[in-house]
């Protein structure tokens, strides 16, 4: 009887032992796949002002009536985030909350570009919380910046300068804007790019 006890508890050990190393060796496999996975980021787009060069100095019309300028220099300004969306689009209505929330984090000034109805923006103002945010009404900014499929969102310095641009449908690609910005590059996908010419 002691003797089953013993090869059992010793059965058990090994049973153990070879869980312990079966779970190691998969957490090394998760880690090659997460190095190997390239990191999504905002697509580029090849039409409007390329990144890189100052974007158009437009003035716009929010839908409070006040006058505010869009590109061009903003002297003392955080980095500034238009964020095209509409109030027919699925996509914008879920990263409206993720861009909140991006810009708080990155202390970077949120502005939200339109073209719809005047009474649909205000609908979609008060269904997400965006009476504290610039809001512009018309078509003016986006066909500045050639915006042609939304969520779309362009990255601007004080300068005016664009620093990044790209469709955007998550925070993961809010954030690869500033990374590109942050490392002097385009977009990620140059970045990646990039690596793919150096490993060939």
């Amino acid at each position: 009887m002691l003797t089953a006890l013993v090869i059992s508890a010793i059965f058990g050990w090994v049973v153990i032992l070879a869980l312990v190393i079966a779970l190691l060796a998969l957490a090394r496999q998760v880690g090659v796949l997460h190095m190997r996975v390239a990191p999504a980021g905002a697509l580029t787009t090849s039409g409007g002002p390329a990144v890189g060069n100052k974007a158009p100095a437009i003035t716009a019309i929010t839908l409070d009536g006040a006058s505010v300028s869009v590109g061009g220099a903003a002297p003392g300004s955080a980095l500034r985030l238009l964020m095209f969306v509409s109030a027919t689009c699925p996509l914008c209505k879920n990263l409206i909350p993720m861009a909140k929330s991006f810009a708080r984090d990155e202390r970077v000034q949120l502005i939200f570009v339109g073209d719809d109805t005047a009474d649909a923006q205000h609908a979609m103002i008060e269904r997400h919380g965006l009476g504290g945010y610039q809001f512009i009404n018309g078509p003016d900014v986006g066909q500045a910046f050639e915006v042609g499929k939304l969520p779309f969102a362009v990255l601007l310095d004080a300068d005016g300068v664009i620093l990044s641009k790209g469709l955007v449908n998550s925070r993961e690609h809010l954030e690869s804007l500033i990374i590109a910005h942050e490392m002097g590059v385009h977009s990620v996908q140059d970045y990646i790019d990039g690596l793919k010419t150096e490993l060939a």
